[in-house]
């Protein structure tokens, strides 16, 4: 094998298929990236941990076709450190790889490619949906932060994406907060897939890589696998098992006091507060809610804090206490001027939305404020 390619290139291609390197794993292979150099002037990669799988590719000069697997950690930090200019990639039957520039060489021990896992290929495709690629990665944005990160806890340490009735939700819960997003979407039938937290964010950093705002990909469903379609980027990843929460039924609550509060002046505050937050036990803020007045107190046994912010309220007052990451990672995702919180009691959840229409809605469970 033998080909060359500029050091831009191979940079940035080796940056996108190392999402998918196995960080835990006794397998060497998976550890690797496998190269491809084909005879149509084409290098290919490929990584995997068995749940998600990339494989990319990009223009070559090929002088031989050929495969191997390299050490991606080893490879890319030499890459990345070469000067710009053109790379040279060879190998000979000895499995040695030589990296090679004007000023630099490089002779690294490569795998064989027979070693490196098939990442299989969807079959019996169910359906194929298309995706401005900036609208996904802002549902993923909008969700991903709610995922469990906490194994055992099986299928809410992934996200769920559905599309009923020409809308597409993706909702996702920690047992602490939930997060759902909605957007216009054609479907010619129903359909509901879970794709691990893990998995979603690799995704996102992918889709952000681009520059093309009005660049769209494609998904396509199979039974246990779906594939996302990225220009000459193909992401392949193991569906989850099991039947997802039923969020909509958790949404529903009968609100006695509906609050509209400038987003960026609430999360200054809380961010403020938090600084004392974080040093009691909860991360607790405290929001007192009365006369269009929103006070926000934090104690601990190094001093409080008190912070005041100008409200439009309509029903009860209320004393509602919070774990101020949670309540700052809800006002983090969204982008909106104001935001609308809507509260029934001070042990009930809260329901945090847009003044006008639901593309999204997040759920925060209160912390119990401790008594005197």
């Amino acid at each position: 094998m033998k080909f060359t390619c500029s050091q831009t290139a191979l940079s940035k291609v080796i940056s996108t298929v190392s999402k998918a390197i196995s960080k835990r794993t006794t397998i060497p292979a998976l550890e690797g990236i496998l190269l491809q150099a084909g005879n149509d002037n084409s290098l290919m990669m490929t990584s995997s941990d068995m749940d998600f799988s990339i494989e990319t590719k990009i223009q070559a000069d090929v002088e031989e076709e050929g495969q191997i697997i390299v050490m991606a950690r080893l490879f890319q930090e030499i890459v990345r450190k070469l000067p710009s200019e053109d790379i040279t990639v060879s190998c000979q039957d000895d499995e040695k790889v030589t990296v090679n520039t004007t000023n630099s060489r490089f002779d690294i021990i490569g795998l064989s490619a027979d070693e490196f896992p098939s990442i299989g290929r969807l079959e019996n495709i169910e359906a194929e949906l298309s995706f401005n690629r900036q609208l996904l990665r802002s549902m993923i944005a909008r969700t991903q932060f709610c995922v469990s990160n906490d194994e055992s806890r099986g299928i809410i340490t992934g996200i769920l994406m559905e599309l009923e009735e020409n809308e597409m939700h993706m909702a996702s819960l920690d047992g602490f907060r939930m997060a759902v997003a909605r957007e216009e979407m054609h479907s010619e039938k129903p359909l509901s897939i879970v794709i691990h937290g893990r998995i979603m964010n690799e995704i996102s950093k992918i889709l952000g890589e681009s520059d093309d705002e009005d660049e769209t990909v494609r998904l396509l469903l199979g039974d246990k696998k779906a594939a996302l379609i990225m220009g000459e980027t193909t992401m392949i990843m193991r569906l989850m098992e099991g039947k997802f929460i039923q969020y909509k039924d958790i949404l529903k609550n009968a609100d006695t006091t509906e609050v509209i509060v400038d987003r960026r002046a609430l999360s200054d505050a809380v961010e403020r507060a938090s600084l004392l937050a974080k040093e009691g036990k909860n991360n607790l803020v405290i929001l007192q809610i009365a006369d269009d007045q929103m006070i926000i107190l934090s104690t601990s046994e190094k001093g409080k804090v008190k912070e005041e912010i100008n409200i439009d309220m309509k029903g009860k007052d209320l004393e509602i206490g919070f774990n101020s990451k949670y309540l700052l990672d809800v006002l983090h995702a969204i982008d909106d001027d104001e935001v609308m919180l809507r509260m029934e009691t001070p042990t009930s959840s809260c329901i945090v939305r847009p003044l006008e229409g639901d593309v999204y809605e997040y759920l925060i469970l209160p912390v119990r404020i401790p008594s005197n």
